[in-house]
């Protein structure tokens, strides 16, 4: 049997000793490429490439590439588990020309790599290419001829298909072309008649192993096809499918890379995978690839929320979770399959190695909010009344099933499973419209805002890059480029108007990597632009946003830049105390306190980190004792530009290397070393003390450290002081006795409150005056209805109620005037005649006496009033409603 990993890496040697560039594989998340959620092609890290808009120092390259299909066009989802091959994350095998080689060669590569490196049967491969079709050109008798000659196949296997299934276009414009594609078939007859048709469910048929792709057009707006200057090559093969025909299986879950899952969920559920009803093989084949899909993701930094890349993430999750359930699974046991997916895939993609711990704890952690939510949403599920009838179908209502979403976390995939079960629908039209006004809502200025962003695109490809001097000068001379007002090019900006200058070069630091953008001055002669905000809406393009103090400030105007030095060293400072404070929270904490953001102000510093749990006030203090040490040294803060490999070959930390390209800027500060392109302070302590001020929880498996350091600092330690001294001041004692003082005052409290209860006990049981003798016995009741010195309603309850159970049968009705001229009525009445005179009935009677009113349970019930003048009259009504009833 070949392994997956011998596959993976036979594909890599093979085209590497053909001059291609072994590239590794880019993070799940696009660099740069807002278009997409997730990497779903080997293609997408060499987009650029292909648009011309990069260039590389190779012109060949293959890599085997993360990838998920789980979002938009390419979403896999309802199909895993369901068919054999269909999955959310898998592994994209590639080799790339750009510009370098064209049809034959990747042909005959391909053919090579199949039929002499993994050695499979050329009787069961047929191949598919572009037969024509208008609006996307002829056919493609090139690729078919070269094939004929490489393989001698005759044409019934040489298959011609149409733009469908054989044209590749990156977008409505741009690059596209032919495509050709191998198949093979498994399980049956290679009976090329026979291809088209769908496979069986355990995978018996057809299918597709390899796409080569021809991009030697460019579609233009009107359509048309141009011819490239270069033509490239772009293929892709799964390495699951490469896994199944070499591995001699049916499915992919029966590969290497997915039967140990699969297997695990068999062990755990208690159920034979393969031997019991269908139903209960795709919910392992479902926990197998969504393991795979969750352990890649949480080691790329990505956790489970409501929102964005970390909401697919919870979807995927609780989907597995919730096959888990269906199986019978009643504990916690999704983090077994992750870090089963850590085993099987850690040689190859280390961070799952580096983040096992932090993977475990946060499926854990996801599991078990999930079906505690799972538990509340059943609940809800039975107790709503709120039902439609669409014919004979019981449907939950739009209103609802959004209420279940939005307000308890409650996914409408699981609403419709769990629907499917207990037989009722789900108004998904009544959904749409309710998520759709939500989304409405929430969108706010966010409209306004996004009207600008247009004119940055046309901006950037007309000015070019922005150069950054700032790492070494605060200053700079330079030229206006462009100027915008409201989001519109202009010539110029007047005095008091605000707008936005694009200049050649800039020292002006801009808001990106967590630290805040830098202000200063824009000047020339007696023109000045305050620089309010710099920011950068291009990668590339920098943007200072501001106003115009004294103008006019004109496009082509020389003028001379400078920043806030004291704004920028407060700022420098706080980022370097940031980097110093990862290394102290990894060296506290341990390496599952990965970053997840920050930010860098020149008042302070956040720092968001994976962590389950607050820490302990000795570990603050541990970690303020390391980073004020590290301070302390006094060390050097060095940066070294250089390859990202040789960067991560020193042990840089780089949490989010999406942001970095293959020339990075490292940092060392002090014990840290950090990938960062930020502004840093000159040594170490330049940054003066630093304190933490907060440690809070911001998210689900995601807290948060608030710090200052230097004058801020120092500051914040003035403040505290100051308050002490003040409380000192107050309980008349030294500062240093301060602590003493307030325990004696606490223990003060504690007497006196102790001292109230005992009177408060002592005028209960009627003080001075014994209550039980005031009572009238009128037939088998006695009765009570008397005026006491309490105040306090539950007080005056309790002794209500003590009375009654002393002189049972008995109606106890008692009134006091508390402090603020108000009364309080309390009635009780034992249990065997409460019948006869409910208490809410005498309160009623009493409390409107004393111009209130009131009423309870007809064993117990307690008013108010506003007359204390008249208590006594209203007290009477216990006596005179029990003899009235008597009589």
């Amino acid at each position: 049997m070949t392994s997956s990993r011998e596959i993976r890496q036979s594909f890599l040697d093979y085209f590497g000793s053909h001059g291609h560039e072994i590239v590794p594989s880019s993070p799940l998340v696009p660099q740069n490429d807002p278009t997409l959620m997730f990497v779903n092609a080997g293609m997408v890290q060499f987009k650029d490439v292909f648009t011309g808009k990069d260039k590389r120092p190779y012109t060949r390259a293959t890599s085997s590439q993360k990838c998920i299909r789980i979002s938009g066009k390419h979403n896999d989802l309802e199909n895993v588990g369901v068919t054999a091959r269909h999955h959310t994350f898998f592994e994209m095998l590639g080799n790339f020309s750009f510009g370098n080689y064209f049809k034959e060669d990747a042909i005959r590569h391909a053919w090579t790599y199949f039929t002499e490196v993994l050695k499979l049967d050329p009787s069961k491969i047929v191949v598919t290419v572009f037969g024509g079709e208008a609006g996307f050109g002829g056919e493609d008798t090139e690729a078919a001829k070269i094939w004929a000659d490489v393989t001698g196949f005759p044409k019934e296997r040489i298959i011609r298909c149409g733009a469908k299934d054989n044209f590749w276009q990156m977008g409505e414009t741009g690059p596209c072309g032919p495509c050709t594609e191998l198949h093979y078939c498994l399980g049956m007859d290679p009976d090329p008649s026979k291809f088209g048709e769908e496979p069986t469910p355990d995978g018996r048929g057809w299918f597709e192993l390899w796409n080569l792709v021809f991009m030697q057009f460019d579609r233009q707006a009107d359509g048309t096809l141009v011819p490239l200057p270069a033509p490239s090559v772009d293929t892709g093969a799964g390495l699951e499918r490469l896994a199944v025909v070499s591995q001699g299986v049916l499915s992919n879950y029966d590969t290497d890379l997915l039967r140990p899952i699969v297997d695990l969920a068999s062990e755990i559920s208690g159920k034979k995978y393969g031997a019991t009803a269908r139903p209960d093989d795709v919910s392992m084949r479902v926990i197998a690839d969504h393991a795979r899909t969750s352990a890649m993701l949480i080691s790329e930094g990505i956790f489970p929320d409501r929102d964005g890349r970390p909401y697919v993430l919870r979807r995927v999750m609780r989907r597995a979770i919730r096959h888990g359930h269906r199986l019978g699974i009643d504990r916690l046991f999704m983090h077994e399959a992750a870090l089963k997916v850590v085993d099987l895939l850690g040689d190859v993609y280390p961070q799952l190695v580096e983040r096992k711990a932090l993977i475990s704890d946060v499926v854990q952690q996801e599991e078990d909010r999930f079906r505690r939510t799972l538990r509340r949403g059943l609940d809800l599920l039975d107790e709503n009344e709120e039902w439609n009838q669409v014919g004979s179908t019981k449907q939950l209502p739009g209103r609802v099933a959004f209420q279940l979403y939005d307000t308890y976390g409650f996914p409408l995939d699981l609403q419709d499973v769990i629907g499917d079960e207990k037989g009722f629908a789900i108004d998904h039209t009544g959904f749409e419209s309710e998520l759709a006004a939500a989304k409405e809502r929430s969108r706010g200025s966010k409209l306004n805002n996004a009207a600008n962003v247009d004119v940055y695109h046309p901006l950037h490809q007309e000015v070019g890059a922005v150069s950054f001097v700032g790492y070494d000068t605060e200053t700079s001379e330079s030229e206006v480029l462009a100027i915008l007002l409201d989001g519109e090019r202009v010539q110029a900006l007047g005095a008091g108007q605000a707008g936005e200058v694009v200049v050649r070069a800039t020292p002006f630091y801009p808001e990106k990597g967590g630290q805040v953008g830098d202000r200063g001055v824009i000047r020339f002669g007696d023109v000045a632009f305050q620089v309010e905000e710099t920011h950068t809406p291009l990668e590339g393009l920098v943007v200072h946003r501001g106003r115009v103090v004294t103008g006019p400030l004109t496009v082509g105007t020389k003028v001379s830049l400078e920043v806030d030095h004291g704004l920028r060293s407060a700022t420098r400072r706080n980022h370097s105390a940031t980097h110093l404070l990862h290394w102290a929270l990894r060296t506290v904490v341990g390496p599952t306190a990965m970053q997840k953001g920050s930010l860098v102000s020149p008042d302070r510093l956040r720092f968001d980190y994976s962590g389950t749990r607050a820490l302990e006030a000795d570990e603050i203090r541990r970690i303020e004792d390391l980073v004020n040490g590290a301070i302390l040294d006094n060390s050097t803060v060095t940066t070294d530009v250089l390859p990202m490999d040789e960067a991560k070959a020193r042990g840089a930390i780089g949490i989010f290397e999406e942001k970095y390209g293959d020339v990075v800027r490292m940092l060392r500060i002090g014990p840290s070393l950090e990938l960062c392109g930020g502004t840093h302070a000159f040594r170490t302590g330049d940054i003066g003390l630093f304190r933490v001020l907060a440690d809070s929880n911001i998210a689900a498996g995601v807290r948060r450290i608030e710090a200052t350091t230097g004058l801020n600092a120092l500051e914040n330690v003035r403040g505290l002081v100051g308050e002490l001294d003040r409380a000192a001041a107050l309980l008349k004692t030294p500062t240093s006795r301060l602590a003493e003082q307030v325990e004696r005052v606490l223990d003060s409290q504690k007497e006196l409150r102790r001292e109230i209860e005992r009177l408060k006990r002592q005028l209960m049981s009627g003080g001075a005056k014994d209550l039980t003798t005031e009572a009238v016995t009128i037939g088998d009741v006695r009765v009570v209805g008397a005026i006491v010195e309490l105040g306090d309603a539950g007080a005056l309850r309790e002794l209500a109620d003590q009375l009654r159970d002393k002189l049972a049968p008995a109606v106890i009705l008692l009134g006091s005037a508390t402090p603020d001229g108000k009364v309080v009525l309390a009635c009780s009445v034992s249990k065997d005649v409460m019948k006869r005179f409910p208490a809410g009935n005498i309160v009623k009677q009493a409390a409107a006496i004393v111009g209130g009113g009131g009423g309870g349970r007809p064993d117990f019930a307690q008013a108010g009033g506003n007359d204390p003048a008249k208590l006594a009259d209203a007290v009477a009504v216990a006596v005179s409603v029990v003899r009235g009833a008597s009589a």
